[in-house]
């Protein structure tokens, strides 16, 4: 075998395996999202405190994103990644022991922090495995994995496990999973920090002076504040979809199952066939035109009504565009905008801002008016208000223009953008190209 056959044999190791890990942090994070109703009935919890639970986790991913990227620049990608691993395992089943809302807040905290500490280094340890015309392509198929299995896997095998186990087992399942990708991670990723620091940096710094030195990069700002909105959108609707389709459209369980699996299914395709296009158009035209069609899609879905098929078709296509811009973010965009020694720093970055306020506070928002809109209607009921008027009014499918509003936002973020596409990735393809007239 050649050296470049030897590379591309790395390549696809290195991208399999971690992107079977961020698989498995995907079902840790949204396999309680179709739990929730069940779990809500058992521990006697309401919408605010499903809010709680889901914003809890954001909160702590977003630390440990912010805190651990920037140590996987200085101490390799591989150590951060199979200790992330090794807790996921230990954790995972500790989600089924809660008998409350605290313990169940607390377990999901501790988890955040495993779950964020992968993410940075995961992908930028991608992207090192990737050459430039492949950067796209291979963190679309990396990403694509967070909710191909969290959000698309997860809810089909609950609605079929829930037939044979209690809620609270369901966890335990996949804590082997967790340990053998921690020993294949360390066997297949290798040791060492990013070569090549074109920004002239000292070898020797603190994490505040990284995190100061990607913020002059403009495209980080934008992409902080890029990243919140997308969140928003994402983490919104994996949270109360379920609640609105079982609370507000009347939909029976396995019903609610098959629609949100769109969500997963939907986020990873779109994670995988529009960065790869951006490979060839750029980054920038595949971001504006996702956030129009993740927008018109989601406002589609609020008006669909009790179908099951246009529900599933519609909310797919909501995940497709705006998953779409969340792998272009965190990964292509970042670390196509700083040295490589600040690649895992900057996305880290660009998470932690993302989680904390658009996967963390604005679902704590949601979960509370969803809370409220519940609470009203005992008040009308007693003046002699319809159902029917009743359902319209407090519809817990309102929280879900929240993120309309946040996808909207993102579009005007957009023109702020700097392509980023390597000028190495366009020659290269002009070169192939080219041979191909020839």
């Amino acid at each position: 075998m050649g050296a470049r056959g030897a590379q591309v044999k790395q390549e696809t190791k290195s991208v399999g395996v971690l992107a079977l890990g961020f698989g498995l942090v995907g079902i840790d994070r949204y396999l309680i999202a179709p739990l929730f109703p069940i779990i809500a009935r058992d521990l006697h919890l309401g919408y605010a405190d499903i809010g709680t639970i889901a914003g809890a986790l954001a909160i702590a991913w977003a630390f440990a994103a912010l805190v651990m990227g920037n140590l996987s620049d200085r101490i390799g990608r591989r150590r951060v990644l199979v200790v992330a691993l090794t807790v996921f395992g230990l954790l995972i089943g500790a989600s089924g022991l809660a008998t409350g809302l605290m313990g169940l807040v607390a377990v999901r905290v501790v988890m955040g922090f495993a779950d964020g500490a992968f993410t940075p280094a995961s992908i930028s340890a991608t992207i090192e495995a990737s050459p430039p015309i492949r950067h796209g392509r291979n963190i679309g198929i990396q990403q694509m994995t967070l909710t191909l299995f969290g959000l698309g896997f997860a809810p089909l095998a609950v609605a079929g496990l829930l037939h044979f186990l209690n809620w609270r087992l369901i966890f335990s399942i996949f804590a082997i999973p967790g340990f053998i990708l921690a020993w294949l991670t360390w066997k297949i990723i290798p040791e060492g920090r990013a070569h090549g620091d074109s920004a002239g940096l000292e070898t020797k710094r603190n994490s505040f002076e990284d995190w100061w030195a990607v913020l002059k990069f403009s495209n980080v700002r934008v992409l902080m504040l890029l990243m919140l909105c997308c969140l928003v959108c994402l983490v919104t609707t994996s949270t109360f979809v379920p609640s609105f389709l079982l609370d507000s459209l009347h939909m029976d369980s396995s019903s609610m199952s098959i629609v949100v699996a769109a969500i997963g299914l939907g986020a990873a395709a779109g994670a995988l066939a529009l960065p790869w296009i951006s490979d060839k158009t750029g980054r920038k035209p595949v971001m504006m035109v996702s956030t129009v069609g993740a927008g018109a899609m989601l406002i589609l879905f609020n008006n669909v009504g009790p179908h099951l098929v246009p529900l599933f078709v519609v909310l797919f296509m909501v995940q497709f565009f705006n998953n779409a811009m969340i792998t272009l973010i965190v990964g292509p965009l970042c670390s196509e905008t700083v040295p490589p020694t600040l690649m895992a720093t900057a996305s880290g970055l660009v998470i932690a801002v993302g989680e904390l306020f658009g996967g963390g506070f604005a679902t704590l928002v949601a979960g509370q008016a969803a809370e409220h809109f519940r609470n009203f209607r005992w008040l009308f009921a007693i003046f002699g208000a319809s159902d029917s008027f009743m359902d319209r009014t407090f519809n817990i499918g309102h929280v879900l223009y929240m993120p309309v509003v946040a996808l909207v936002a993102a579009f005007l973020l957009c023109f702020l953008l700097k392509e980023t596409l390597p000028a190495s990735a366009r020659a290269e393809r002009a070169a192939a190209a080219e041979a191909k007239v020839v």
